[in-house]
């Protein structure tokens, strides 16, 4: 049974401003600020891993590597919205140039809309574009990738919470917020625990024990897709779609192609490499 009394943390956002600053007339968010400290994270601790577990790559090349993802992160993510949870997908298509429009009737609003899963596409075209034009191994890049990213995902989830979006189902439990009209699981905290800290220690204390290029980054995609399953049962889908077939979300969805597409090339790497020696 929830009692707020004295206790500040189910009213949190009833005293929480999701806009940290101004730069002048622009206002700066929390959400913003996170996702800055996610890309710097991951980049900073790929530049860690490839001196401690000596990976093939420069740092100079690491560095421009961190220009072709931010890009293709960001376009993937955007794209991956509107075609996955967006319901005005021909009026995009339609109006292109309204895809990155950070305005909303003359009003500076951001941009507002993107998909992880657009993003982890966007993510790995990004990546086999630039192995190929760098002649990098491109399953050296992903593994790389699978240790660097996980914690960077934390900082984007607690950017979700601070900024009061994809918040959880309503539930009595002590520790629910008020949030859209009710109290909810903070199931963005779950997801930055599930899907960033927990799928990084697995994944970190794994790593020396890597069989053959690319393990580590199916390893991740199965571990993302399968603590995200879990963690959308305490999830509120979005509104615009709801529940779809058998009772799951479209993120629970995506996240079962993704752990198939996972299992598909963690068994078609690990064979190719046993037939290589």
């Amino acid at each position: 049974m929830i009692s707020s009394g004295n206790f500040w943390w189910p009213d949190l956002y009833s005293k929480f401003d999701p806009v940290a600053l101004h730069l002048g007339p622009l206002p700066v968010h929390w959400y913003g600020l996170m996702y800055v400290l996610a890309l710097l994270s991951a980049f900073w601790i790929a530049k860690k891993v490839i001196v401690i577990d000596r990976y093939p790559i420069s740092e100079a090349t690491l560095d421009e590597f961190a220009t072709w993802e931010i890009i293709g992160v960001i376009l993937g993510a955007r794209l991956g919205y509107i075609l996955f949870y967006d319901t005005h997908t021909l009026w995009y298509l339609a109006h292109p140039w309204e895809i990155f429009n950070p305005f909303v009737n003359g009003v500076f609003t951001g941009i507002r809309g993107f998909s992880y899963h657009g993003g982890f596409i966007g993510f790995i075209v990004a990546s086999w574009l630039f192995s190929k034009r760098h002649r990098v191994k491109f399953w050296v890049l992903m593994d790389l990738a699978a240790l660097s990213v996980p914690l960077a995902y934390t900082f984007g989830r607690i950017g979700n919470f601070l900024n009061q979006e994809l918040y959880g189902r309503a539930t009595d439990l002590p520790w629910a917020i008020w949030v859209a009209g009710a109290y909810r699981h903070p199931s963005q905290l779950y997801e930055a625990f599930l899907e960033g800290i927990v799928v990084f220690v697995i994944l970190w204390l794994y790593r020396r024990r890597r069989q053959f290029e690319g393990e580590l980054a199916t390893l991740y995609g199965f571990l993302y897709g399968f603590m995200r399953f879990i963690a959308e049962f305490w999830r509120e889908p979005d509104i615009q779609l709801g529940y779809l077939a058998a009772g799951l979300t479209m993120g629970q969805w995506l996240c079962i192609a993704v752990m198939g597409v996972a299992v598909f090339l963690w068994w078609r790497l690990y064979h190719t490499s046993h037939q290589a020696h």
